[in-house]
């Protein structure tokens, strides 16, 4: 196998962990099991050859146990109260949060594409625009050395 390929390999492998975590988490927002379960359930009932499993426990663990936290991490560039989003935009807050903090070998650009990517396809329309204006706030905040560095 192709360096090349293996690394296109490796991004989709991460893009499909994204999309299980955002099902993940809305599923464990809005149906009341844990992580534990949900994570059982995903690896049950998914392919997850196709899937950066790693990340995907891991992310998911992660923001279960800390989801206060990283709530806060976002909500101070939120136009409205949190629980005025709806339950898929939060999943792509959280996870894009998460990443954008606790990932730094993921630049920031990437994070953001991502998460616009998700909201939509996942979210309600023009959710996107939101999510990508916040998560440019969260990248000026968190990542600004990454965002100084790029500019110059």
């Amino acid at each position: 196998m192709k360096l090349g390929t293996k690394l296109v390999n490796k991004v989709r492998a991460r893009q499909n962990a994204r999309k299980l975590l955002i099902q993940a988490l809305y599923s464990l927002e809005v149906g009341g099991s844990d992580a534990a379960q949900i994570e059982e359930d995903c690896l049950a009932e998914k392919n997850m050859s196709k899937v950066d499993e790693k990340f995907f426990q891991t992310a998911l663990h992660a923001i279960a146990k800390d989801t206060k936290a990283i709530d806060t991490i976002y909500s101070k560039y939120l136009d409205r109260e949190n629980v005025e989003l709806d339950p898929t935009s939060r999943a792509i807050l959280r996870l894009t949060s998460y990443e954008m903090i606790n990932h730094l070998d993921i630049p920031f650009k990437v994070v953001i594409n991502e998460g616009v990517n998700l909201a939509k396809t996942y979210a309600p329309t023009d959710a996107f625009k939101f999510i990508n204006g916040v998560l440019d706030e969260l990248a000026i905040s968190s990542r600004s050395s990454e965002k100084t560095f790029i500019s110059s």
